[in-house]
């Protein structure tokens, strides 16, 4: 993938970042710290039921992409199972009035549960759709799908601002199923030729067969997977508050800036891996792209211990807590991005069960994690739970994928890894008590890094440098 194309992808995920940054702020003095609790459980939900219901198909999509002919019918097999599934289920919960809006806000209103349902319904099919762009290598459709709606909840969130709009969770929600409904068109435009030709495309069932061999394990692992992300908002809910719930939410969104990274690599990375794979070269290049990864999750996780503070000059009071609690939250999407960069033997291999094993295990840890230190800790164990989850979930996946396929160095992986999450823990812990020991943690910890990635690093600033006159002479000529 050229530079202009990965810079192409990288709009989305970065102008998204950005623009929940701004919208982020404007809800936590415009909502109710209850409320934005409320809405983690839809995100909770709508990040399960995509899981569940694509049958792990989503993934067998990006893995047979590059070695069937025939797009069209892979997308065709790929998304009618699951949407089928999943409108049916949601049409039967409508069936009972406010049950699901009840199940997920204690409210049990039958608006609130149509809302709901069309917001899952619309997330599930967007999921397939910025499948093909992504596969095709439209960088530039993929990243305005994910930029409108984003834009789209910050004017809505506004146009309330402006004009003394109700306060309430209905609005809330009405904001963020609409922006879930526009990308859905977006893709839906951006997609036409692929969907429409898959319409009337043949449904091969001894493919879907295949692909449902592969899918079907990560069905399991991805209920786990969810488990692993979402647990903690669930236990938050029945062990606390949907005051804590919130305020964890909170801190979760800003800790969302880190899925920048993740964003633009999981998008680049998987296709360019696969396609390495089906033409066997190019995957000597695995650990080198993991180290630059590995020196990338050390910078981000020293900054955020650094310049936490930040974040209490845009958030009410009562969010004081989330400056400390943000650094473990970050844990999620840098871990999980660099065991991306180690985890590519289990599917070069196609053995999911060990991804899935990954998963639960460390969804067990979770489990045990959120029950012993929520009641404790509330918001702040529950991230620290999750921060430390992750690690092991990013060792597991390294360790199987050496089983599964070839070795490579990890001390310093594990080592840098592992000094990021004791770190973390004691800051979101303890970190009030003891601010100046820890920002000397996080100092020295950069001043280590900088040294033991120095080839990294003179490698990044000789590719700026040679890029910037490469520029000039552009322009010059």
């Amino acid at each position: 993938m050229t530079p202009k194309k990965i810079a192409a992808f990288a709009i989305g995920p970065i102008g998204g970042a950005l623009l929940g940054l701004i919208s982020l702020p404007i809800i936590t003095w415009f909502f109710s710290q209850e409320d934005v609790g409320r809405m983690a459980m839809l995100q909770v939900t709508i990040g399960f039921s995509t899981l569940l219901f694509s049958l792990g198909l989503d993934q067998a999509y990006v893995r047979e992409f590059h070695e069937v002919t025939d797009k069209p019918s892979l997308l065709k097999r790929a998304l009618l199972p699951g949407l089928i599934l999943l409108a049916t289920t949601l049409l039967v919960l409508l069936m009972f009035g406010g049950t699901l809006a009840n199940w997920l806000f204690e409210i049990p209103e039958w608006h609130l549960s149509l809302l709901a349902s069309t917001a899952l319904l619309a997330a599930f099919i967007s999921r397939f759709l910025s499948l093909v762009l992504r596969m095709n290598e439209q960088g530039l459709a993929y990243s305005m799908s994910q930029l409108l709606p984003k834009l789209l909840l910050l004017a809505v969130i506004g146009t309330y601002v402006v004009v003394g709009a109700e306060k309430s969770l209905t609005n809330l929600v009405i904001a963020n199923t609409s922006a879930l409904v526009f990308v859905c068109i977006v893709f839906a435009y951006n997609t036409r030729r692929e969907w429409l030709a898959s319409v009337t495309a043949s449904l091969d069932i001894q493919h879907l067969k295949n692909m449902l061999r592969f899918g079907l394990p990560l069905i399991l692992g991805g209920i786990a997977f969810w488990g692993l992300t979402a647990i903690d908002k669930i236990f938050l809910r029945t062990l606390a508050s949907f005051e804590e719930l919130g305020l964890y939410s909170v801190a979760v969104s800003f800790a969302a800036a880190a899925t920048i990274l993740q964003s633009v690599f999981s998008t680049i990375w998987a296709p360019t891996v696969y396609k390495w794979a089906s033409k066997g070269e190019g995957l000597e290049n695995v650990h080198k792209v993991s180290r630059y990864i590995l020196a990338l999750v050390v910078l981000a996780f020293c900054l955020a211990g650094l310049l936490s503070w930040v974040v209490t000059f845009f958030l009410p009071p009562q969010y004081d807590a989330v400056r400390w609690i943000v650094v473990s939250c970050i844990g999620f999407p840098l871990l999980y991005t660099l065991s991306e960069t180690t985890v590519v033997g289990i599917g070069i291999s196609r053995r999911t069960g060990f991804a899935m094993l990954a998963a639960i295990s460390s969804f067990a840890i979770n489990l045990v994690g959120n029950w012993f230190l929520i009641p404790h800790f509330g918001a702040a164990g529950a991230a620290v739970s999750t921060c430390i989850s992750f690690w092991v979930f990013f060792v597991l996946r390294t360790e199987f994928s050496i089983y599964l396929w070839k070795s490579m160095p990890r001390l310093l992986l594990y080592a840098f890894t592992l000094a990021c999450v004791l770190g973390a823990v004691i800051f979101t812990l303890f970190g009030e008590s003891a601010s100046s020991l820890m920002m000397a943690y996080w100092a020295i910890l950069l001043f280590a890094a900088s040294y033991a990635f120095r080839g990294e690093v003179r490698d990044a600033v000789a590719f700026v440098l040679q890029k910037g006159r490469a520029a000039k002479v552009s322009r010059g000529s």
